[in-house]
């Protein structure tokens, strides 16, 4: 929610907190794309690389970063 609204810190801190609590592979797509979203892509592209070790068939994380990179790999 904070994310469409455009509250990225917001968002990133919420979705660390989440990511800390939970790893999952869905919370690091978003968690990524916040990052991007704010412009540390360095950032981003660590956070889903982490989460395709721990889910490397997620469709979440591939089409998430097909969508943002434009590839389906980092």
């Amino acid at each position: 929610m904070n994310y469409r609204l455009g509250n990225l810190d917001a968002a990133e801190r919420y979705l660390r907190q989440a990511l800390e609590r939970f790893p999952d592979h869905e919370v690091a797509a978003h968690l990524g794309e916040v990052l991007w979203a704010k412009g540390d892509q360095r950032e981003a592209r660590q956070v889903w690389a982490k989460a395709l070790e721990q889910q490397p068939d997620s469709t979440v994380l591939r089409s998430t970063l097909r969508r943002l990179t434009g590839s389906e790999n980092l």
